[in-house]
């Protein structure tokens, strides 16, 4: 496991990125949560944290099973947290929010299509959505997990989003940016299904992103 000095200071930053979260408007009240790999553990907001409770005492050091340490309980979302760590070794940060335009697109149970070549950041084509289950439960934990195998970013059913990053600050933006392409969607679709890029204008996408590393500062 990570030493102390190591652990106080994922404590500070996820203290100050989950705040940031709700600065940025995708959080509100007790919604979502943030959690960033320690060794063989995690460190997860508590259960019911907002921008207002957190804290770094509050901050809970959690194994993959859901043992504990402290009085606090961790999220009510740490299996899908989780799973995605022991899914995908390259995870470090996860961010789970619950904002507008990603609970407005995840309500219709349908992938993000790739209306725009921003869309492409995320890894694919689209951004995929899972099936809606109870939150809190493995099938969502699994389902959530699998979609992030070739993607940063999924959207969760009638519930929201959540994402994966080597850093807090880049799953922050990962999340951040999700929002805005819903949102852009959300706007498009009032004068009708947007274009979506061809297989060919995808192709050139991606090979032009790997070359020159697109969305990967941060």
């Amino acid at each position: 496991m990570a030493n102390t000095s190591d652990e106080n200071q994922l404590r500070e930053q996820l203290v100050e990125h989950y705040k940031k979260v709700e600065v940025l408007g995708l959080n509100e009240m007790s919604s979502g949560n943030l959690s960033v790999r320690f060794g063989d553990r995690m460190l997860i907001s508590q259960n019911g944290a907002s921008a207002e409770t957190i804290s770094v005492d509050s901050i809970v050091n959690t194994a993959f099973d859901g043992a504990y340490l402290g009085d606090l309980k961790p999220s009510s979302e740490w299996r899908m947290h989780a799973r995605i760590y022991e899914k995908h070794d390259e995870a470090h940060a996860i961010v789970h929010t619950h904002s507008d335009y990603c609970v407005a697109v995840s309500s219709h149970v349908t992938a993000l299509p790739g209306f725009h070549y921003l869309v492409g950041v995320f890894g694919g084509n689209d951004v995929p959505c899972v099936p809606y289950s109870t939150f809190g439960t493995q099938a969502l934990a699994d389902d959530a997990a699998a979609a992030l195998t070739d993607r940063t970013a999924c959207l969760l059913g009638n519930h929201g989003m959540i994402c994966r990053g080597p850093t807090l600050r880049r799953a922050v933006k990962t999340a951040q940016r999700l929002e805005i392409m819903c949102r852009q969607y959300v706007l498009s679709k009032a004068l009708g299904e947007p274009r979506h890029l061809t297989d060919q204008e995808w192709y050139a996408f991606h090979h032009r992103a790997e070359e020159k590393q697109y969305g990967r500062n941060g």
